[in-house]
């Protein structure tokens, strides 16, 4: 079960990779796996958001909960190869 503290915690561990490159990896469903790579922009109390690349120029916005970290629907790798990773309580 998640809680408010976990939430707070990956908010501000989030918060330290403000303006670096990360990876994002999640589900698209039927055996697919999407990919996106950007820069962390901005974290917000609900959702994080990442300003993605097409083609060399950062244009497109995506943005994810911190609940889709904890449950595990989406993994961010930041851009020294690490994996970010929350443990829920």
């Amino acid at each position: 079960m998640i809680i408010k503290t976990d939430l707070v915690s990956c908010r501000k561990d989030m918060q330290a990779y403000i303006g670096r490159k990360v990876t994002l990896k999640s589900n698209g469903g039927r055996k697919r796996l999407i990919v996106q790579e950007g820069i962390l922009e901005s974290c917000y109390p609900n959702v994080f958001t990442v300003r993605c690349a097409k083609s060399n120029v950062y244009s497109e916005m995506v943005s994810y909960s911190y609940v889709d970290i904890l449950t595990h629907t989406v993994e961010v790798d930041v851009d020294n190869g690490t994996r970010f990773e929350v443990v829920a309580h």
